[in-house]
């Protein structure tokens, strides 16, 4: 057959139009660019001590969710999770760090402790600053000290949950409106993300409520109170209806366990209503009374309730930390992205990254690496058709009753982050 110039134009121009749609249907059908290649992470938290039910449950959920996106991620790649105990102190967080950088691991996780979370910030940028070639990202999953992506800000952090001012944010938005909220007392853990916490909700009460009175305001010491009955004691002597409280683990369910046996019928706005220990101690009681705000519930529906449901019968425990499916999302299709593992294109490739999660889109801001993701507000009450899942067998659950988009609940980040330069 003899080819004139039209039908071998029309043949290119068809083999040519063969080719990319075959690169088009290897990208959507998902040509994994890192297949076989292993990233090792490292979860650094409190493994003993009171807080150890917490980071044992978020160790699991580390292991869990590495083997459901090892299965299926875009990047083609297999996580692998491994915990040391940090006894919540940042001198052992340090040593533990320095044990996961000579194991050769590029992905350090952490989450327990704001106090944490700026021993690892400092101690990251130096090693990478003195050890170009063997940079360590840091993924903190739940240290939510604003400061963290605003004046400490570090190219080398990234943050998945909202901070405690995006948190108060969307809080405060709700309580605004709840004209039963007259008298608040601010009882929080004395470190960095309690007093943020009474800050916060002081200074945005005070714009968007201003008849509401705070009648009391106590810290406490992180993890070493064991009966906070004096404090309730002291909450009912001032008269308020309502405690803004940003305690989590034993902290809170220890607080709420001595409100329950002291009489306090007052509403308790939390940030970890949640977490492992809270739902047994708040048990039947204080239904409608108890609020939570978070990027999540126990009730999301869709791929979420199958993965909870599944976590549940393999380790009879609940998952709440929604932040580790954000960290693998972002980091598989950010390492996809980059074609690398290479933490220095990971953290480039992950700047400004929007991807669908179980919350719906969410953004890492490129000015501070804070997620930007919609925030919802839950009440407790008894579980039913609509609200089935049921936290520590309680019969009771978290229902939204609001939810914020994340324009809502972003704010304004004063980070000014240092880059690593070209080249």
């Amino acid at each position: 057959m003899k080819l004139t110039k039209v039908s071998l134009s029309i043949l290119v121009g068809t083999s040519l139009l063969m080719s990319a749609n075959l690169a088009m249907a290897q990208a959507k059908g998902g040509a994994k660019p890192l297949a076989g290649e292993t990233v090792k992470m490292v979860r650094i938290d409190a493994l003993s001590g009171l807080m150890a039910p917490v980071g044992g449950n978020q160790l699991k959920s580390y292991q869990f969710f590495a083997e459901k996106f090892s299965a299926n991620n875009p990047a083609g790649v297999k996580f692998e999770v491994t915990g040391i105990d940090n006894k919540l102190s940042p001198t052992e967080t340090l040593n533990a760090l320095k044990s996961a950088l000579d194991q050769g691991v590029r992905y350090v996780i952490q989450g327990n402790g704001s106090s944490v979370a700026l021993a690892l910030i400092d101690a990251i940028n130096k090693h990478n600053e003195r050890n170009p070639g063997k940079e360590v990202i840091y993924l903190n999953d739940a240290a939510v000290d604003p400061d963290l992506t605003n004046s400490k800000c570090s190219y080398w952090h990234f943050r998945f949950d909202a901070d405690t001012s995006m948190k108060m944010e969307a809080m405060t938005s709700f309580i605004k409106d709840q004209k039963d909220v007259q008298k608040v007392y601010l009882l929080n853990q004395n470190y960095s993300h309690g007093q943020q916490v009474a800050k916060f909700a002081k200074e945005m009460l005070g714009r968007k409520r201003p008849d509401i009175q705070i009648v009391g305001e106590d810290l406490h010491p992180l993890a070493q109170v064991r009966d906070f009955a004096p404090y309730i004691a002291k909450i009912k002597a001032s008269g308020a209806d309502t405690v803004i409280t940003g305690n989590w683990g034993s902290d809170l369910a220890l607080l709420v366990k001595a409100a329950n046996e002291g009489g306090y019928n007052g509403k308790f706005y939390t940030y970890y209503t949640g977490v492992t220990g809270t739902p047994t101690a708040l048990g039947q009681g204080g239904a409608g009374r108890v609020f939570q705000v978070a990027y999540s519930h126990y009730n999301m529906g869709g791929q979420m309730d199958t993965w909870m449901k599944e976590f549940n019968t393999k380790f009879n425990d609940d998952f709440y930390t929604g932040s580790v499916i954000h960290v693998f999302t972002v980091l598989s299709q950010a390492m996809a992205n980059a074609k690398s593992t290479d933490p220095v294109k990971v953290a480039a490739a992950m700047e400004g990254l929007k991807v669908k999660s179980f919350n719906g889109e969410v953004e890492v801001r490129k000015t501070d690496h804070q997620l930007q993701q919609p925030l919802y507000m839950t009440v407790w009450q008894k579980a039913d058709a609509k609200h089935p899942y049921s936290p520590e067998k309680t019969g009771m659950t978290l229902a939204p009753v609001k939810e914020f988009p994340s324009y809502i609940s972003s704010t304004p980040t004063s980070c000014q982050m240092k880059r690593p330069s070209a080249g």
